[in-house]
């Protein structure tokens, strides 16, 4: 049953981010200029065709959008979430022999439609045709028993243009470029990647570093910095690699009001500048770096960071028409978005698992045993944590709310923590928390002289 509610929540998830994803370039903060009116945008959407999830339409109208519109402005990302259904668990599903029955059909026939399955299905089950079969519903049976064909792919186009916005936080991009080898914890070499963010408009980097790996962690934790340092842009411009296609980072964008795009695959030119600045960094500060800078991967970020602030963002650009990007930030970061104090960004980028508490009230995470309310053993719960301080507290969230934080294990202090077997819960004796010391001269011999006398 939790497993259920696990999935709906996930596919609820989705449906909130396809939602956003299509509402997202029409929100704009207030007093920004966009060339064209809503109303065109709005009817510009409402007749493309998009694979929507969990739904065999593909078309969105145009009231729909202004609702979900309204919706976001209200209640944020949750709101666009689909509300669970007032008559969840009530007797509407399929049989299960009908279910069957549409399954080898389509399996068997995989150019019909739903519709068609449905219809042949019923010619020859009395039981199907006896059952209302809804055209999502079988269409969601089918697409989970795997015998429904892809939807083929949208036709792409070639038409390339140059394009610049013209304000600071209006579009960020960011790559990843394969660095140098350091050494890690002063004996071996391993190579280091450098992610970066840019800013189109300004070409400043908001933040960018070394990292030992080029996942969705190391990543997330670079856009968390650029976030804090520049504020929280517009839209997020990336590639097809697995960091930028994680599920976390869509939702952490949703959550910042950011506009995810994701480049064509194999389309490197709209990614230029961003190319134009890792050819900077292998001509004018790779050749720069001495034997101490590999020393350890803070070191060869503190002096790629210090030739950022001290020589990039202070030397002029030809794409800027010979301004510098420290000063075009400073002429064009008016409108930049601030994260205000209401905005907990630790929060919003902290990573979630699924965990099973064990018997012993603990759960295990990334290798490290964590201890939890005994009310909880036996129950799956979402683990919610910074994945750069492995050991650091974690929060815990159980039926759609945080719980406690949890800390880890401590052995010797559950030495002297009272057990209360009635209420599942354990009691800490606040008169005398200091560790309770042994008899004075008990040894291990004492206590099998004493067990022999006891016989």
């Amino acid at each position: 049953m939790r497993d259920d509610t696990d999935g709906r929540a996930r596919r609820a998830e989705e449906i909130g981010l396809f939602r956003y994803g299509l509402i997202s370039d029409l929100i704009r903060p207030e007093g920004a200029e966009t060339p064209i009116t809503l109303y065109q945008r709005l009817r510009e959407k409402a007749g493309r065709s998009y694979c929507i999830p969990g739904s065999r339409r593909t078309r969105v109208a145009e009231e729909t959008l202004r609702d979900w519109i309204k919706l976001y402005k209200e209640g944020g990302f949750d709101a666009l979430k689909p509300k669970a259904r007032k008559d969840m668990g009530s007797a509407r599903a399929i049989p299960q022999p009908v279910i069957d029955a549409l399954i080898d059909f389509k399996d068997q026939h995989r150019d019909h439609s739903v519709a068609m399955v449905i219809d042949e299905v019923k010619k020859t089950n009395d039981l199907a045709r006896a059952t209302t079969l809804p055209l999502s519903t079988v269409h969601r049976v089918l697409s989970r028993a795997g015998v429904m064909e892809r939807n083929p792919e949208c036709p792409t186009t070639k038409d390339r243009r140059q394009f610049t916005f013209e304000r600071a936080g209006e579009l960020w991009m960011s790559d990843v470029m394969h660095g140098p080898s350091v050494f890690v914890s002063g004996r071996r070499k391993q190579k280091a990647y450098l992610i970066c963010v840019l800013d189109d408009a300004t070409r400043v980097i908001p933040f960018a570093a070394f990292a030992l790996s080029e996942g969705t962690v190391a990543f997330l934790l670079v856009l968390r910095q650029a976030v804090m340092r520049r504020g929280i842009p517009l839209r997020l411009y990336v590639d097809n690699g697995s960091a930028f296609r994680s599920h976390h980072l869509a939702l952490v964008c949703a959550r910042l009001g950011i506009t995810l795009i994701h480049a064509r695959p194999y389309q490197p030119a709209g990614k230029g500048k961003q190319e134009r600045f890792f050819r900077t960094v292998r001509m004018r500060f790779l050749p720069t770096l001495g034997p101490d800078d590999f020393g350890s991967l803070d070191a060869l970020n503190r002096r790629f960071w210090a030739w950022v602030e001290g020589e990039y963002h202070r030397t002029p650009h030809r794409g800027l028409d010979g301004t510098t990007p420290f000063d075009a930030w400073a002429m064009r970061a008016g409108e930049v978005r601030t994260p205000g104090p209401e905005l907990d960004l630790r929060e919003m980028f902290l990573f979630e698992q699924k965990r099973k508490v064990h018997k012993d009230r603990t759960l295990s995470l990334d290798g490290v045993a964590y201890e939890v309310d005994a009310a909880l053993v036996g129950e799956r719960v979402t683990v919610r944590f910074d994945p750069a301080k492995k050991g650091a507290p974690v929060d815990i969230w159980h039926g759609g709310r945080k719980v406690q934080t949890a800390r880890v294990v401590d052995a010797y202090v559950n030495c002297f923590v009272k057990r209360n077997n009635e209420t599942r819960a354990l009691t800490v004796d606040t008169a005398d928390t200091s560790p309770v010391a042994p008899a004075p001269g008990l040894r291990l011999r004492d206590l099998d002289k004493a067990d022999e006398e006891k016989h």
